[in-house]
């Protein structure tokens, strides 16, 4: 297998469909964010709203992508959860956890922003609002997420590259 082939395959997931997507190839110069869930989290779906309102917010100016690591999940059942909580951004399965390991995630809800040339500038958090597992403040504190889209879209680095989030383990991470 050629170098070329190999950094295509690290990028690589299946839509609900089960065909392969590159989303950075589709990202037509804009900025990529990767938000990645669980069906069976419950801090995921508290967090449709706010992953609704950013990615509505940016966007012109960012491709979005649902990425479901859960190698158990299937395409329908991805499908009915993005249907029964209204999201309107493609979505895609990671069950090889290609985009896992190039985004650096380790929980769901946690999101990956990378610039405009794909370069990994945040991994984390979407915000503060929880503070530990069940448990969550009235409203967040602080916004890695907008803070992170703001700094690639001005072409700088992330103020906080990394900030681990509060969610549910992403099972078989090697």
């Amino acid at each position: 297998m050629c170098l070329a082939s190999i950094a295509l395959a690290q990028q690589e997931a299946v839509d609900l469909d089960g065909k392969t997507v590159d989303p950075f190839a589709a990202s037509s110069g804009k900025i990529v964010v990767l938000i990645f869930l669980r069906r069976d989290c419950p801090v995921s779906s508290r967090y449709a709203p706010t992953i609704q309102q950013i990615s509505a917010q940016y966007q012109r100016k960012a491709n979005f992508w649902l990425v479901y690591p859960d190698k158990a999940e299937s395409g329908q059942t991805v499908r009915q959860y993005v249907s029964d909580y209204g999201y309107r951004l493609p979505a895609l399965r990671d069950p090889d956890h290609t985009l896992v390991k190039r985004a650096h995630v380790q929980i769901t809800p946690e999101v990956a922003v990378f610039d405009r040339k794909h370069n990994l500038i945040y991994d984390g958090r979407i915000d503060d609002w929880y503070v530990v597992p069940g448990q969550s403040r009235a409203v967040p504190t602080t916004h890695e997420l907008n803070d992170a889209i703001s700094a690639a879209l001005a072409g700088k680095s992330a103020a906080r590259r990394e900030v681990r989030g509060v969610g549910c383990y992403i099972s078989d991470l090697e």
